[in-house]
C-alpha cells in the first residue's frame, strides 16, 4: 500500500505543471462542478463508481447508463421529468483510465470500459454490447479531448481515412456524467481490437494456416508491457542508421500472456521477414517486401498521417494486424491517435505545414526522444513505384474526401454537433481553458470559433503544400469519374443516370460526366462510360 502511495505521489509531482489543482483522490474532478446539463443532442452517458478511485492498471466495478434518443433527437439529463427515453445502455462495466501522454498531461482524463454481466467482485466476466449503434463488442474507450481544443481531431482523422482504409473505428461525441458530477463532451470509441463488429481476426491456431493469423501489434514504447525488439534500427532523413535507438512492437490481440511460445516465434519472425525485405529493398532490386505489406494500405495510411503531420504519427500507437495467410498475408495499418494532428503541437516542428512527418526522426534524435520512427516509411518513400502510388492515391483522396470543399463541410459539421445545443459551451465551463496554454497547443484560441478557424486554415495550407509536393493537378479531368469519389465504376454510371433524370447538377462532376467529350451530357454519355467500363 505505501509503495502504491508513493507511486502515486510521483505521478502527482509529474503532472503538476498542468492547470487543475484536484487529483487522483477525488477522480479528478473539473474545476467547475456546477455545470447544469438540462438537454443535449449528444448520447448522455451516466458512471457511478461510488466515490471509488478509479486506478489506471486495475479495472473497477462501474455502473454504466447511457441515454440516446437518436440522432435528430434531444436526449434529457432529467429522466424522472423526462420518462420514456431510450436507455441505449445500462449494466455493470470494469472500468480504469487509458492512455499514455493524454492520461499523464491532461487534467480531464480518458477511460476503457468493458460491460460486464455482473460486479466484478462476484465473478462477472465481460460481454458484447451493440453501444450507441457502433456494433456489439466488449472493449471500449472514452477519449476524453482536452489538448485538442476544437476536440474533434481524431474523430477529423476517422473521417478522412474511413473511405479507404479496410478498418478504421467508430466513434460519437457525448457528454459524460461521473457519480454525479458533469465532466464535459468525450468521444465514446471503438478501440482496435479484434471482433465481428471490428477486425474479426480469427484466433490463431497452432499449425499450418491457423498458426498465421490473426495479430494485431502496435509500434509504441516499452512501458511495462511484454514487447518485442526490432532487429533493424531506425534512420535518420538520409538512411543513416540510429545504432543506439530501437523501435519495439507491443503485443495487442492476442494479449501475450493468452499466446503460445510458437505463435509469439510466427509473429514476430513474420515482423522480421518483412523488415528484412524492406530493408534490403533496392530501387532497381527486389520488391519482395510488398509480399509481407499491403502496399495500397501503407500509402493510405502515410496519406493519413502525413495530412494530419501527426507529430505522433507512425512511432507511437502505431498499430498493425495481418491475417491468416489464406486470406491475406500482409501486415496493415489501422489510424488510431490523432489529437495531437493537424496543427495542434508546438513541439518537434508538429505545428508545421511544409515538412513530411515521415522525415522527423532528425528532430526526434536531437531531442533525446527515445522513440523513433520505424525505417519503413524512409525506405517505402524510396520506391518510385511506392510514391507513385501514394501521388495517384493523393489525387484520388482530393476528388472525394479531401476536396477542399467537402473536408471543411466536415469540420463545419463536426463543430455544428459540439455547438447546436451547446456541449462546447457546457465543456468550457467545467475545463475553462480559452485564452491559456494546454499542453502541447502551437496556437491558443481565445473561443471555440477562433480554434476551429485555426484548424481550417491550417488544413487549407497543408492540402496546398502537399497538392504541390505530390504533383496533384486540381484541374485534370478524370473522364467518367461522375461521383467525383476518385474513381471510375459502375456507381458512375448511376450517378450519371440520376443526374439525367433529376438535372440536380449539384450531385455530379460535371466535367468528368462528358464521358464522349461532345460538350454536352445526355444519354449517350451514359453509353460512352458503360464502353468505357467494359473496355471499349
Amino acid at each position: 500500500m505505501i509503495k502504491r502511495f508513493l507511486l502515486l505521489a510521483t505521478l502527482l509531482l509529474a503532472v503538476s505543471g498542468t492547470a487543475h489543482a484536484n487529483s487522483w483522490w477525488d477522480n479528478y474532478m473539473p474545476d467547475n462542478r456546477n455545470v447544469r446539463l438540462t438537454s443535449t443532442n449528444l448520447p448522455i452517458v451516466w458512471i457511478d463508481v461510488d466515490g471509488n478511485y478509479i486506478d489506471r492498471e486495475e479495472r473497477i466495478t462501474a455502473r454504466m447508463k447511457i441515454i440516446h434518443n437518436g440522432d435528430g433527437t434531444l436526449n434529457w439529463a432529467d429522466t424522472v421529468a423526462h420518462p420514456g427515453q431510450r436507455i441505449d445502455y445500462e449494466g455493470y462495466v470494469a472500468l480504469r483510465y487509458r492512455g499514455s501522454s493524454s492520461y499523464l498531461y491532461s487534467d480531464k482524463k480518458p477511460y476503457s470500459f468493458r460491460p460486464l454481466d455482473k460486479p466484478l467482485e462476484d465473478g462477472g466476466v465481460k460481454k458484447k454490447v451493440n453501444i450507441l449503434e457502433i456494433g456489439k463488442d466488449n472493449n471500449w474507450a472514452l477519449l476524453a479531448p482536452y489538448a485538442d481544443k476544437s476536440m474533434m481531431r481524431d474523430l477529423l482523422a476517422f473521417e478522412v481515412s474511413r473511405p479507404w482504409m479496410e478498418y478504421t473505428p467508430q466513434g460519437r461525441f457525448c457528454e459524460l456524467f461521473l457519480d454525479g458530477t458533469y465532466y464535459g463532451v468525450y468521444i465514446l470509441t471503438e478501440v482496435v481490437s479484434n471482433g465481428k463488429h471490428r477486425l474479426n481476426l480469427p484466433d490463431p491456431g497452432l499449425s499450418e494456416d491457423s498458426i498465421t493469423g490473426g495479430y494485431i501489434m502496435e509500434v509504441n514504447r516499452v512501458e511495462d508491457e511484454v514487447s518485442y525488439t526490432s532487429k533493424f534500427h531506425p534512420v535518420s532523413n538520409t538512411g543513416i542508421r540510429y545504432l543506439n535507438q530501437y523501435i519495439n512492437f507491443q503485443f495487442k490481440s492476442p494479449d501475450y500472456e493468452d499466446l503460445t511460445q510458437e505463435q509469439v516465434d510466427y509473429i514476430t519472425g513474420r515482423i522480421d521477414q518483412m523488415e528484412s525485405a524492406l530493408w534490403n529493398y533496392r530501387p532497381t532490386g527486389s520488391t519482395a517486401y510488398r509480399d509481407y505489406l499491403d502496399m495500397e494500405n501503407f500509402v493510405d495510411y502515410q496519406i493519413a498521417m502525413e495530412l494530419g503531420h501527426n507529430v505522433d504519427g507512425y512511432r507511437l500507437s502505431g498499430k498493425f494486424f495481418k491475417r491468416r495467410d489464406s486470406e491475406d498475408a500482409r501486415f496493415k495499418m489501422v489510424v488510431w491517435d490523432n489529437n495531437l494532428s493537424y496543427g495542434n503541437a508546438d513541439y518537434y516542428d508538429g505545428w508545421r505545414t511544409d515538412t513530411w512527418i515521415y522525415k522527423n526522426n532528425n528532430t526526434l534524435n536531437s531531442a533525446n526522444d527515445p522513440q523513433l520512427i520505424p525505417f519503413w516509411w524512409y525506405k517505402l518513400n524510396t520506391d518510385p513505384e511506392y510514391t507513385a502510388a501514394l501521388k495517384h492515391r493523393w489525387a484520388q483522396y482530393r476528388r472525394n474526401n479531401l476536396r477542399e470543399d467537402r473536408i471543411m463541410a466536415t469540420v463545419d459539421s463536426l463543430a455544428h454537433v459540439l455547438t447546436v445545443n451547446g456541449a462546447e459551451r457546457r465543456n468550457s465551463q467545467a475545463w475553462p481553458r480559452w485564452g491559456q496554454y494546454v499542453w502541447p497547443n502551437y496556437y491558443i484560441a481565445d473561443n471555440f470559433d477562433d480554434e476551429v478557424d485555426y484548424l481550417k486554415q491550417w488544413l487549407s495550407d497543408r492540402i496546398a503544400w502537399m497538392d504541390e509536393q505530390l504533383d496533384y493537378d486540381p484541374t485534370a479531368c478524370l473522364r467518367g469519374d461522375v461521383d467525383g469519389d476518385g474513381n471510375v465504376n459502375i456507381a458512375d454510371v448511376t450517378a450519371l443516370i440520376d443526374y439525367l433524370l433529376s438535372g440536380d447538377a449539384a450531385s455530379i462532376n460535371t466535367a468528368n460526366a462528358d464521358c464522349d467529350e461532345d460538350g454536352n451530357i445526355n444519354i449517350a454519355d451514359v453509353t460512352a462510360l458503360i464502353d468505357q467500363l467494359m473496355g471499349s
